[in-house]
């Protein structure tokens, strides 16, 4: 019994397409394809998963018979499980969704409150500005704890799973749209009270620039929250993100020659963006740290530019690819 005869069983009498296998594997339907036609070969990594996804050894996937074995009905998929998240992607997106924006919200109120413990006398030698520096410093803290860590969640669920079938029903999408503008809605209202409140301290400086940010603090939770849970369902952008993070092996692996031109646009587009952020950043420091510029007060600027040159390029290779 040959390997791929045993993987054409396993599959089939687990109720599985090679869209699941290959989620749960995270390689791409072809590369499946090619397993079962026997076009290729699984590495060891993969035949490893696959044994302890079916629940048997190596030798009994490569060399053994594996087709008189009982299928535990535990097992197998759903019946309608094209549809099913056999990968827990929801379930990471949303965890992201959460720890992200808490993250940003943690930083702007360690500021906040750095700046309202200040108080309206600002000398160097007040104790309560070396409180100030501890609170805006443990804000920087907690919002990094929270943020890396879930950025690191996120890529490695990627490169665990880099293309995932859609499996989100027109309800689920139209309630997440809907939680998108809600959160836009009530973000917005949120950043304009901040704002209002600006108005309205303005004699009180350092309550101006305190107690506005938390305001401000809540209304960026609510837009990122909301466009994050709207963006998770927008599974086609996600499998497309995917291919600028293959490497030169799969995306030689990939049967569809229109899909590799894609991928191997969508690394070199990747590339230019970690260059031109690189750029943005050196640029940044040297008018932050090199007096004879005298331009320390718009350092800041070397970002945004980097930015937008970067979604210019993202936006005339997307021209270029459709027309």
């Amino acid at each position: 019994m040959s390997f791929r005869d045993n993987l054409q069983h396993l599959r089939a009498t687990r109720n599985m397409t090679q869209e699941q296998l290959a989620m749960l594997l995270g390689v791409s339907r072809q590369s499946v394809s090619k397993w079962e036609a026997e076009r290729a070969y699984p590495e060891m990594d993969k035949l490893l998963k696959l044994c302890d996804l079916f629940g048997c050894t190596l030798d009994e996937l490569v060399l053994g018979d594996l087709t008189d074995r009982p299928t535990d009905a535990v097992s197998r998929m759903p019946a309608h499980a094209v549809s099913q998240d056999v990968t827990g992607y929801d379930q990471a997106m949303r965890s992201f969704a959460w720890k992200f924006p808490l993250g940003v919200v943690a930083i702007i109120v360690g500021f906040s409150l750095a700046v309202l413990l200040s108080g309206p006398e600002f000398s160097s030698g007040d104790p309560s500005q070396s409180y100030a520096t501890v609170l805006m410093l443990a804000g920087i803290a907690v919002g990094f704890a929270l943020i890396l860590p879930a950025w690191s969640a996120r890529n490695g669920f990627r490169k665990a799973h880099p293309f995932v079938e859609d499996f989100y029903t027109a309800d689920q999408k139209n309630k997440a749209r809907s939680a998108r503008t809600a959160g836009i809605v009530a973000g917005i209202g949120l950043v304009m009270v901040g704002l209002a409140f600006t108005m309205v301290l303005y004699e009180a400086q350092w309550l101006a620039g305190s107690i506005p940010f938390l305001f401000i603090a809540a209304g960026v939770f609510f837009i990122m929250r909301g466009c994050l849970l709207k963006s998770r369902c927008n599974l086609d952008r996600y499998n497309r993100r995917s291919l600028s993070e293959l490497d030169d092996v799969q995306i030689d692996a990939l049967d569809d020659a229109g899909l590799r031109t894609r991928a191997r646009r969508a690394k070199r587009d990747r590339g230019i963006v970690v260059i031109v952020m690189c750029v943005a950043t050196a640029v940044a420091l040297v008018l932050l740290f090199v007096p004879v510029f005298d331009a320390q007060r718009w350092f800041w600027l070397a970002w945004p530019v980097g930015g937008v040159l970067c979604v210019a390029m993202r936006a005339f290779s997307s021209m270029r690819e459709d027309g």
